[in-house]
């Protein structure tokens, strides 16, 4: 039985009011009377796919405090029940059957205001991408979104199908309301428009929506083009938290049928944002499925609600955080360890974990070779005893001689030094996954974007790990963002010595990365270009790139994306991220 239809009447079915602000189902009444001030609350929830039961009891949680506070109607993010995206569980008929009794389990905790709640509905039709409105303990009807994204991270068209039909106009203490999915706001004369034009003066639109750099300014610009258009007042509700590559940034917002944001809620924390929503006076009889008089009480003051936007930097640090903290503990896992080299990117993945799990649940080492200088032992020591972390060396001379001893003709036949080199970086690998299986840490790889997309890397080696925490951070972001948090806390944290050093490997003697790699400043904008924006390597020799630095780091991005497949997942903070983000062949002879 499809969630639409659990405890409802017959269509056209009428019924008087009922007492105690219980629905009346008036399928082709009217509204009519003078509207009034809504109020609305966001629950921005931090929710756990395929977690039905965890997910249900949270939400209780938050629609009692929302209760509590007066509000009229609450609002949670996209496919609440399940966890967003819940990927292929979808295809498991008995995940959408729980998903649906979980769906029931909560409907029936709803009682005094309506509550808007994402979950996976299925028809004739297939399954859909739906919300319930919820009232007197039951689901009173559904809405289905229709535009399904399938695009960037998005495959939504794989599994669902959209809604069709009319917009379905509800009305809560007098105001006509109506819900719309994520992607349905982000189309101009759309489902929000097609819902003020069937009398709504209020459109919810349930969000799970990633981040990546930029994406705040995105949405308030798309909102404000909605209200425009529609002269509807907007709620904005969206999830929180990370699910593997994703990190959903919440920043829920309301919007007043004028344009102005009336309430904006925190980026990368949960939060129950409740407002008092002006939508204006009625404009005549508007028909509506059902009604919800909201029982007369008194509300308790609830100010305005304004949390403050993020520095830039500060905005992606917390996403990478977040993300590490959620893949963390969502995984089960207690603790992290880190190889730290006394470089710019082990030190900021080490002060990361830190920020995100504290400092008794991290632990670092330093795997020093026969060409490590003493200054990043040093600068490996000196961090650990900045972030308060339990600190450990361990040598891999011993490893490295049996290996000499063991493949002395594969180092002497081979064409330069890289085989020999990479035997250093994978005996630390061993290193670290000995670790995590002997004390159940979790090894956090430190491998940066800049060098994940030339293939500056060793499989097995520095690549070995189970969360690639800056995956997806150009290496001149990392300095950026190691800077940034230095000032933060008013002190080096990361040590001075770590941002003067030039970067190197230390994998042989006077190594550095400039023998093998451009200049980083020269790089990442290539790639930026390259691998964000796809650009030909002709866009950006047309553009004014140096011809052969074009292609010479077209031809590492495109040759390295094998060892792309086999990185662990790291948070996507830019707007393509490799992994879900950007799906190339291995196998791959075109040159554009």
């Amino acid at each position: 039985m499809s969630a639409q239809n659990i405890g409802s009447r017959e269509p056209g079915a009428e019924a008087g009011d009922l007492p105690d602000g219980r629905m009346s189902q008036r399928r082709l009444g009217a509204v009519s009377e003078r509207s009034r001030v809504l109020r609305v609350a966001v629950a921005q929830t931090n929710l756990v796919v395929g977690d039905l039961s965890g997910n249900v009891a949270k939400m209780k949680s938050s629609l009692e405090a929302a209760r509590r506070l007066g509000a009229d109607v609450v609002a949670f993010p996209e496919l609440a029940v399940t966890g967003y995206p819940p990927e292929d569980l979808v295809l498991r008929p008995r995940f959408v059957s729980d998903n649906l009794r979980a769906l029931r389990d909560l409907a029936s905790a709803v009682h005094g205001c309506v509550a808007l709640v994402g979950y996976v509905d299925r028809s004739e039709r297939g399954l859909h991408n739906a919300v319930a409105v919820c009232a007197d303990g039951e689901v009173k009807t559904t809405v289905y979104k229709r535009h399904l994204p399938n695009y960037a991270v998005f495959d939504e068209a794989r599994y669902f199908v959209p809604g069709d039909g009319p917009p379905r106009v509800f009305a809560v203490a007098g105001v006509p309301c109506a819900v719309t999915v994520c992607e349905d706001a982000w189309v101009r004369e759309g489902p929000v428009a097609a819902a003020a034009r069937a009398g709504a003066a209020c459109v919810f639109n349930l969000n799970a929506s990633p981040y990546h750099r930029g994406k705040v300014d995105e949405r308030e610009q798309m909102l404000a083009e909605r209200v425009e258009e529609s002269g509807a007042a907007i709620v904005y509700a969206n999830l929180v938290g990370g699910q593997d590559e994703l990190v959903f940034d919440g920043a829920s917002m309301v919007y007043d049928r004028t344009g102005a944001v009336v309430g904006r809620a925190p980026q990368f924390r949960e939060d129950l944002l409740v407002v008092d929503l002006d939508v204006g006076p009625s404009t005549g009889a508007v028909p509506v499925e059902f009604s919800f008089d909201v029982p007369a009480r008194e509300k308790p003051s609830v100010g305005a609600r304004f949390a403050d936007r993020l520095h830039p930097l500060e905005e992606v640090y917390e996403a990478l955080v977040l993300g590490t903290r959620d893949y963390v503990e969502k995984n089960g896992f207690g603790a992290v360890v880190v190889g730290v080299s006394g470089g710019i990117d082990s030190s900021l993945v080490a002060t990361l974990a830190v920020d995100a799990m504290g400092p008794d649940r991290v632990h670092t080492v330093a795997m020093p070779s026969r060409y490590s200088s003493a200054h990043s032992l040093e600068d490996a020591a000196a961090l650990a005893r900045s972030l308060a972390v339990d600190h450990r060396v361990i040598p891999i001379e011993p490893a490295h001689r049996a290996f000499e001893e063991m493949l002395p003709k594969a180092f002497a036949d081979a064409r330069d030094s890289t085989a020999a080199e990479n035997v250093q970086s994978r005996i630390r690998g061993v290193i670290l996954m000995t670790l995590s299986n002997a004390y159940g840490w979790l090894v956090l790889t430190t491998g940066n974007k800049s060098e994940m997309a030339v293939g500056y890397a060793t499989l097995y080696g520095d690549m070995a790990g189970g969360f690639a925490v800056i995956k997806d951070v150009p290496k001149t972001l990392v300095y950026e963002l190691a800077r940034w948090r230095n000032e933060k806390a008013g002190r080096y944290l990361i040590p001075r010595r770590v941002f003067e050093k030039p970067p190197s490997a230390e994998l042989r003697p006077g190594q550095l990365d400039t023998d093998s790699l451009p200049p980083y400043e020269k790089l990442d904008p290539v790639l930026e270009c390259y691998v964000e924006r796809d650009m030909s390597v002709a866009d950006l020799v047309e553009a004014g790139f140096d011809p052969d630095l074009v292609r010479r780091v077209a031809r590492m991005v495109d040759r390295n994306e094998y060892k792309r497949r086999q990185a662990p997942p790291g948070p996507r903070v830019t707007t393509k991220a490799f992994g879900k983000d950007r799906r190339l062949p291995i196998t791959n002879h075109y040159v554009g």
